[in-house]
């Protein structure tokens, strides 16, 4: 790819002035790493899907070197996670890597909401950036509609008969949609007479929840997905069974797992797209890491694992939700081991973690920021300490950073045993991540220590207390009647030995988003645990977290456009 003038604007000025004119088409970016013709689905001519018959044809393969990028709890400042995870494939690239990243695609839930976009920014991005951050390849559609099929199909059992003794009060499968819509956290549908249904409670949860996103993503291949599928609990029976305990409805029970895997047969293959300079990149995959395990898919680690000689992926939000399920869940689960792991944080960022509420976040203040800093060692300590990974901290260069302020930030965290590298691949693109990609290389020459947060065979109660004072650093755990009762449930149904998945807030360490920085004495409360099966993980909601999102008072699409000759503005 020619070089191209690198300018200052606005993420999809910056995409819009490479793409189309400047990308290589899809097939030349599936050469780089060795995919033949045969095994590319064309989506247009700058996007596919790769063969999953691929993977399985090179399963006995080397593997690369895996790379996690995590980050500090994120603050209106931003810290830049994904930009950077893309600027260090691009710096890998630069300094004559085999390299192929691996991220999450985004929901269009957060990108008409407050988040805006999501691939990338600057000169560290992806392209096609509208594509990616619109329908794409039609996942998420196909993985709501698998949702909603199950759904449709579990009313429709008790409408013409109920066989299965289905009790509509103790059903657990919501239906989804891709957006934020407080409005359809609890409804009450089957309304209308006898011929629309059975009236009862319901709701919606955002598809990126859904646990069929889950299972997309930790599924090995397409037997495994089906074979997930089935296992997923929707509900429970009428009364008890001889030893009291209730009777579980699953998938298989509706015969709905055949049909869910037929809509989901295109969107299990990984998605190939290329970054501004031409990096190959997996896109695959969206589950969110504060109610979900936030990773991309296992298909796409795995293949892009084959492929590169280092593999760049990330876990959502920061590393007290993405990384740690990435690790307990992910990793477990597939049988991945990470050479190393990247925090990225910066200044402004910081110092909001320190009480800095300025209404100029790049004005100086060394109190606020060593305050704040106490946010970032606290990642740094878990990531090496409780997981023996080796870590290297990428501070997302801002102008009004400071001499002082980025001093100071390299001297704590050479104090915790690791090293600060400044990233300016938002204004550099690859040349500015060149550091951050020899230091990470460095890392990953060395041996990997990596282990668990906690055994699996633990009881359930003691998992997420594992994951509270080793992870999120809280005095006690207080799980409530109704949450223990749950938990008692699903030990008695066989389910006591999955790793857990923590629902909650990503803005602190704690549940709850007003404790900033590395807070201390206080308690985690539990108030919902439910299993998901299917995925293989039980699921625990804290605080005030939901599952369904709603818009903020000025939703990012109010200033989406498009003009008549098609071009769109305001994406990010």
């Amino acid at each position: 790819m020619a070089e191209i003038t690198k300018f200052k604007g606005s993420d999809i000025e910056i995409a819009q002035a490479v793409y189309p004119k400047h990308a290589l088409p899809i097939d030349q970016v599936a050469r780089k790493i060795g995919i033949p013709e045969e095994y590319i689905e064309h989506y247009g001519k700058y996007k596919a899907k790769i063969d999953y018959n691929y993977l399985a044809e090179h399963k006995d393969g080397k593997d690369g070197k895996l790379i996690l990028v995590t980050a500090i709890n994120p603050t209106p400042a931003g810290e830049g996670k994904t930009t950077t995870t893309i600027g260090l494939a691009d710096g890998l690239s630069k300094i004559g890597k085999t390299v192929v990243a691996a991220l999450r695609e985004p929901s269009l839930g957060p990108v008409f909401g407050l988040k805006g976009g999501a691939a990338g920014g600057g000169w560290a991005q992806l392209i096609p950036m509208e594509d990616i951050n619109l329908h794409f390849t039609g996942d998420f559609h196909a993985i709501g509609a698998a949702n909603n099929l199950l759904a449709a199909m579990i009313d429709n059992h008790i409408f013409q008969g109920n066989k299965l003794n289905i009790d509509p009060r103790k059903i657990t499968w919501r239906r989804c949609v891709d957006m934020n819509d407080r409005q359809l956290r609890f409804i009450v549908n089957g309304l209308g007479g006898k011929t629309n249904g059975t009236p009862r409670e319901d709701g919606y949860d955002i598809t990126v929840a859904s646990e069929v996103m889950a299972i997309l993503c930790l599924a090995a291949d397409i037997a495994d997905l089906k074979e997930r599928l089935g296992r997923i609990i929707v509900g429970y029976t009428y009364g008890k069974t001889s030893d009291g305990s209730e009777k579980p409805v699953r998938a298989s029970d509706l015969n709905a797992e055949g049909a869910m895997a037929v809509l989901l047969k295109d969107a299990l293959k990984p998605n190939l797209v290329q970054t501004l300079e031409g990096t190959p990149v997996f896109v695959h995959g969206g589950p969110f890491a504060n109610i979900a395990h936030g990773c991309n898919s296992v298909i796409a680690t795995r293949l892009a694992l084959k492929l590169g000689d280092y593999v760049v992926t990330e876990g959502g939000f920061g590393a007290d939700l993405g990384a740690e399920k990435f690790l307990d869940i992910k990793c477990r689960l597939a049988g991945l081991v990470p050479q190393a792991l990247v925090i990225v944080a910066t200044i402004r960022a910081l110092k909001h973690h320190g009480g800095f509420k300025s209404s100029d976040p790049g004005k100086e203040n060394l109190d606020a920021l060593r305050k704040g800093m106490a946010n970032l060692t606290q990642h740094i300590e878990n990531m090496q300490g409780v997981y023996g990974l080796p870590v290297l901290v990428a501070i997302n260069e801002f102008p009004t950073d400071s001499k002082a302020e980025l001093d100071l930030v390299e001297k704590m965290v050479r104090e915790k045993g690791s090293r600060a590298v400044l990233s300016q691949v938002w204004e550099k693109g690859g040349e500015g991540g060149i550091k951050l990609a020899q230091e990470i290389v460095k890392l990953c020459d060395k041996p990997s220590a990596f282990r668990f947060c906690y055994d699996t065979k633990l009881p359930v109660k003691e998992k997420i207390e594992a994951i509270a004072r080793k992870i999120y650093h809280a005095d006690a755990v207080n799980i409530l009647p109704a949450a223990q009762k749950q938990i008692e449930r699903l030990e008695n149904l066989g389910f006591g030995e999955l790793p857990v998945c923590m629902a909650k807030t990503q803005y602190s360490f704690s549940d709850d988003p007003g404790l900033l920085g590395a807070p201390r004495d206080w308690t985690l409360t539990v108030r919902n645990v439910k299993v998901s099966s299917g995925a293989g993980f039980i699921v625990c909601l804290t605080g005030d977290i939901m599952t369904m999102p709603g818009l903020p008072p000025v939703p990012a699409a109010e200033n989406i456009d498009i003009d008549k000759s098609g071009k769109i503005s305001g994406l990010f």
